[in-house]
């Protein structure tokens, strides 16, 4: 239902809007990649202004997706070590019971070895 609304509310307007955009800017505009030089025709690319622009989208949306990846990389790094320690302790735990015979150790607690 969640999707369904989301699709709704966002998708469908802004599918509307980029049509109009791309309907409405269909001239002919070139990129200069020459700043000293423009009229230099080898490094400009020429195509209608609607394709520029959904391509500066993109590429806000790829630099957004890795900057935000970046961002992150702390919490993945500390779930590798939570991960990491878990495993230890619940080994721990299952020698603990396998030298006791099957049965939950009492009355002592099982001290972090590193």
């Amino acid at each position: 239902m969640v999707r369904r609304l989301i699709s709704i509310f966002i998708t469908i307007p802004l599918a509307i809007v980029l049509i109009a955009l791309a309907v409405s800017n269909r001239g002919s505009v070139p990129l200069h990649f020459d700043v000293f030089n423009p009229q230099n025709p080898l490094l400009t690319v020429n195509a209608p202004m609607f394709i520029w622009l959904l391509a500066a989208l993109a590429v806000g949306v790829v630099a957004g997706g890795v900057g935000a990846w970046f961002a992150q990389g702390k919490h993945r790094k500390m779930e590798r070590r939570y991960k990491k320690e878990a495993d230890s302790l619940r080994f721990e735990v299952e020698d603990s019971k396998r030298k006791t015979g099957g049965e939950a150790p009492s009355g002592r607690s099982l001290a972090l070895s590193r």
